[in-house]
């Protein structure tokens, strides 16, 4: 059928043809057309805004011939590191069971004896604290597009004990002397040490200080520099 349709009405005998243009609507092309356009240019505006590194960056450059540059003097670079803080980059957990007595030198445990069994859970977390490197901890080479990085040591934050999954297993008092109410909280500070003690012998400094020289050769690898060695 071309762009023409015809219409036939009867009415009393008489035949009446009504015609009607059914051509291309250009109209709807048009606006269709220009919607593409305007959602690619979108499109385009956005993969060139935040493509910066890698081989998207490298693309993105080719394309709008204009580099993305940062600021790779050393106050920038240590303050970029800084940002990162406190880097928690270790979480070390235990299961286990802490014993702690109270005795006396003369009678027996059963008759002056004080005993708890303490199931215990709980976990140290390490890490480097950044806000600690200083510029002359960073030494970058402008022809070469290196750095290199010193890191702060790695620390033990923090080491805790888990309340909801630490409970006393077992207590036994002997029959001449009242419960020691000190006893399970000075079992729990034991408890404690034995956690942190374990943590350390371990090796979670190590891991700590391997898992954050990763984090920060990803970040400077982010900056534009080609050789980084961070120790």
């Amino acid at each position: 059928m071309g762009p023409w349709a015809s219409e036939k009405t009867e009415e009393t005998g008489r035949t009446m043809t009504t015609q009607y243009y059914t051509g291309p609507n250009y109209g709807g092309r048009f606006l269709g057309f220009l919607l593409a356009v305007v959602l690619g240019a979108a499109g385009f505006a956005f993969f060139v805004r935040h493509a910066t590194t890698g081989a998207l960056g490298r693309i993105a450059t080719l394309i709008t011939g204009r580099a993305t540059t940062f600021d790779t003097s050393v106050p920038a670079v240590v303050e970029k590191i800084q940002r990162l803080s406190r880097l928690e980059t270790v979480v070390y957990s235990l299961d286990t069971v802490v014993e702690g007595d109270r005795s006396s030198p003369i009678l027996p445990d059963a008759l002056a004896g004080d005993r708890i069994l303490l199931v215990v859970h709980g976990q140290s977390i390490a890490g480097i604290d950044l806000s600690q490197l200083k510029p002359e901890d960073v030494r970058i080479d402008a022809g070469t597009h290196s750095i290199h990085v010193a890191l702060p040591p790695s620390q033990l934050f923090v080491t805790t004990l888990d309340n909801q999954h630490t409970r006393v297993y077992a207590r036994s008092t002997g029959l001449l002397v009242p419960v020691d109410q000190n006893l399970e909280s000075d079992t729990r500070a034991k408890a404690q040490d034995q956690l942190q003690q374990a943590a350390l012998s371990d090796g979670i400094l190590d891991a700590a200080r391997k898992n954050a020289r990763a984090t920060v050769t990803t970040l400077l690898y982010s900056l534009g520099f080609q050789q980084v060695d961070v120790t």
